[in-house]
């Protein structure tokens, strides 16, 4: 018995909820089909025994669907040796197509006719062979294909018995569910979660366009890709489309939003922009490669201490302490490391000032959320060769990898203690008169 739970008629009261394929085949039939089956991968070298077992499945399949669209036609008209006397009638039979696991499959198909009031009739599709022949699970492997990296061309080559699968077929299959994954990304709805942080930075997917992503962190802890936006660099018109757009989603919150930044100018004027009193905190992580890349290699070790004591101590106290230990170590050997280190202001040391408990450090004074999903973000794109800015490509693929990350998505290190962080970012209260 082969069960097949994914076909199942609508608008039919057939006595089989799921279709249940099973042979007539007596005992003794059974028997001599796995006896001849045995035989078969029996006379087969090992790397010829699957398709033998393939081919084997493939037949009994395409016997079991004939059952099942007999079982139908019975089910409308009646037996043959006793027609029920309904609308329903058999007109015979004739060559069809259906689709197993993709490609055709030529079987006979059975007719059935209904009467109508004025003597004419009208040949009646059976839903058994409607299901059969539908393409979604088709369409489904070529865009597995396509985002696995084989060519709109080479679908093709991999299914040659498959129905659309030429060139042009295929890339507006991809374009159409392309589509799809950009209209799922940006039709999220923002307004129905407590929002309490915000990361954006910038991903370069080729010389000519670069996506700088939102990505926002709910009270609970928990990551969300909200959007991105296309441009040639991080400019401030591409972060202030970005901040528009997700705001005009309903992305807000009841208390100043705490946001982790790159150290892009543009990406910090489009934040104030929209909300004047967030809290902005430098990346940790991005500083410290900043400054390393101006020192000599000898004295990364001691860079490297520093930073670690600056993301494990806790308030602003024992953090001003180790940026003056900071400041002692990079004055004396570079200036221009001394001059880095000042730049970032107080935005260094923003998430310190807020006293909150150091195991939110990990999560929360750089922005390794965002790049993690950058990550898995490049391994799907790093099978496009080439993204043309004419065209919606680089959004359609951004839109499908960003998913894909997030399916992976687990909640901050910490968040048991982001209702203190909450807390402290609630604004203070207007002074009474």
């Amino acid at each position: 018995m082969l069960k097949v739970e994914r076909w199942s008629p609508e608008g039919q009261n057939l006595p089989f909820a799921t279709f249940q394929f099973s042979s007539a085949a007596t005992d003794g039939e059974t028997i001599m089909i796995e006896a001849n089956l045995l035989e078969s991968l029996g006379q087969v070298s090992a790397s010829e025994t699957g398709q033998v077992f393939r081919d084997f499945l493939r037949g009994h399949v395409r016997e079991m669907i004939c059952e099942v669209m007999a079982a139908e036609v019975t089910q409308l008209c009646g037996p043959k040796h006793d027609p029920s006397p309904s609308e329903h009638y058999r007109a015979g039979s004739s060559s069809g197509r259906v689709l197993y696991e993709g490609e055709r499959e030529d079987v006979v198909r059975p007719r059935v006719r209904q009467k109508s009031g004025d003597g004419s009739s009208r040949e009646v599709e059976l839903a058994t062979y409607r299901v059969t022949k539908d393409p979604q699970q088709l369409q489904e492997q070529i865009v597995q294909a396509i985002v696995s990296g084989v060519s709109a061309r080479g679908v093709e080559e991999i299914k040659p018995n498959s129905p659309g699968v030429k060139k042009s077929n295929v890339s507006r299959l991809w374009q159409e569910a392309g589509s799809k994954f950009v209209e799922q990304l940006r039709d999220k709805n923002l307004r129905s979660v407590m929002w309490c942080a915000l990361m954006l930075d910038g991903v370069r997917l080729s010389k000519d366009q670069t996506a700088v992503v939102a990505l926002g962190i709910d009270s609970e802890g928990r990551k969300h890709v909200l959007d991105f936006a296309l441009g040639s660099s991080e400019s401030l018109e591409v972060s202030r489309e970005l901040m528009s757009r997700i705001v005009r989603r309903g992305f807000t919150c009841e208390h100043r939003l705490f946001v982790v930044l790159d150290g892009s100018d543009a990406l910090r004027g489009a934040v104030v922009e929209f909300f004047a009193d967030a809290v902005i905190q430098r990346c940790l992580v991005h500083k410290e490669r900043n400054i390393k890349g101006k020192l000599s290699k000898r004295h990364w070790g001691e860079m490297s201490r520093l930073f670690t004591r600056l993301r494990s101590v806790q308030g602003i106290e024992a953090a001003e302490e180790v940026f003056g230990d900071l400041r002692a170590f990079l004055e004396p050997i570079n200036a221009e490391a001394y001059r880095s280190l000042h730049e970032a202001g107080d935005d260094l040391l923003a998430l310190h000032r807020l006293n909150v408990p150091s195991t939110l450090h990990r999560s929360l004074l750089s922005t390794n959320a965002i790049e993690n999903s950058f990550l898995n973000t490049r391994r799907k794109l790093g099978r496009v060769t080439r993204f043309r800015a004419e065209t919606d490509q680089a959004t359609r693929w951004l839109s499908y990898a960003l998913l894909e990350a997030e399916k992976g998505f687990r909640r901050i290190s910490g968040h048991s203690f982001l209702p203190t962080l909450i807390a402290a970012l609630a604004r203070p209260s207007a002074n009474p008169e």
